[in-house]
């Protein structure tokens, strides 16, 4: 740990609650924390470019990345030096996402910053989608953004709220506040303030003034607190719905924010229309000032005969949708083989051959995970 810089190097296979424990020792944090969190590694990190779920005010992973050791089959790549450099394109950026096509990460060194004193997470409601969206935009691009945002669109809504067991009294009451208001249908945001007690109280009165321009009704922490409990829980429910026979997948992109609403609805449709009889859910997350990502999630009875092909008719049409939209084919889960054959439309022609040109020369012989990340030429 470099204290003075702010800097911490860390060997690819630690994983994310351990370097968040090692760095409590100094009064540090990351401050990544994806999904994957409990299991994933910060080589792992770095081979994906992962985003975490408080990315819009810490960062996606590979902007933290401030140098990165690789050993290739052509040798070993050092790369980071100083503060910032004009020496030439971004190399780093080339490694970061590389999926383990081009060489091993073996030591990553990344910005850290203090360990927060406060973290507040709160729930509020927007009676339509393009209310909340606009919420959303208007505070990143006005600078007031909290470090967690997250909107759900009605059908997400319904599930979360459904998910939190809002029974009983309190929950009779709630929804009645909230009809009362003109709130049926509308949708959920999460938001999360961490830092000084002072800088989350002034960050959150600005964020929550921006909200209040497009009505939103703030419902208070103990929304947001069931959030965090649960934040890591979407994989562990997935594998429970998959053994009930359920089909249970999900699928990102990010789009700006002029073409949000549209890629928003066509990936629905498109995945409407290829599994029937399914419920389509999506949230907003990881904002940047031009745009920000799309999380959908598909639920449907599973096919007794070919599920793999059942999903994969589902997947194909959701990724011409996205294409077609001018929205990216993945925002933070990567190529693999899932989105192998999307690179072209992503990249280019000339794209992909600047991709096979760096894996020549890295890994001539083509021994590291091949397959992935690059089309190959019959594709």
């Amino acid at each position: 740990v470099d204290e003075q810089s702010r800097t911490a190097t860390f060997e690819p296979g630690v994983r994310g609650p351990d370097a968040e424990r090692l760095l409590a020792a100094y009064g540090l944090t990351l401050g990544h924390f994806p999904q994957s969190y409990e299991h994933a590694s910060l080589g792992g990190y770095a081979a994906t470019r992962s985003a975490g779920q408080a990315s819009t005010g810490y960062g996606r992973f590979d902007e933290l990345v401030v140098a990165v050791e690789l050993m290739t089959p052509a040798g070993p790549l050092r790369l980071g030096r100083g503060a910032a450099t004009a020496a030439g394109p971004d190399l780093l950026g080339l490694v970061l996402g590389s999926e383990g096509a081009f060489g091993v990460v073996t030591s990553v060194t990344v910005r850290v910053r203090p360990l927060p004193a406060v973290r507040r997470y709160e729930g509020l409601f927007f009676r339509t989608w393009a209310e909340g969206c606009a919420a959303l935009r208007e505070m990143e691009q006005e600078r007031v953004a909290p470090d967690v945002a997250r909107l759900s669109d009605p059908d997400e809504t319904r599930a979360q709220l459904a998910l939190a067991g809002t029974g009983g009294l309190k929950g009779r009451v709630g929804r009645a506040v909230l009809r009362a208001r003109g709130y049926t249908g509308g949708c959920l945001a999460i938001l999360g303030w961490e830092g000084t007690e002072s800088a989350v109280a002034a960050r959150r009165k600005a964020s929550l003034s921006v909200a209040g321009r497009h009505g939103a009704f703030v419902a208070g922490t103990s929304v947001g607190d069931r959030w965090e409990h649960g934040r890591y829980a979407g994989p562990y429910l997935r594998e429970d719905l998959l053994d009930a026979g359920y089909l249970v997948e999900t699928l990102e992109t990010s789009a700006t924010w002029s073409r949000l609403d549209a890629t928003h609805a066509a990936v629905r449709t498109a995945l409407s229309e290829a599994l029937p009889r399914s419920i389509v859910m999506c949230h907003v997350s990881h904002l940047y000032a031009h745009g920000a990502s799309l999380y959908f999630t598909v639920l449907t009875t599973r096919s007794s005969d070919d599920p793999m092909a059942q999903w994969q008719r589902a997947k194909d049409a959701a990724c011409a949708a996205i294409v077609d939209s001018g929205a990216t084919i993945t925002h933070h889960h990567a190529v693999g083989t899932d989105h192998r054959d999307w690179m072209t439309d992503e990249v280019g022609t000339l794209g992909v051959e600047v991709l096979r040109a760096v894996k020549a020369t890295l890994d001539p012989a083509g021994v590291l995970n091949p397959g992935k990340l690059i089309p190959t030429r019959e594709d």
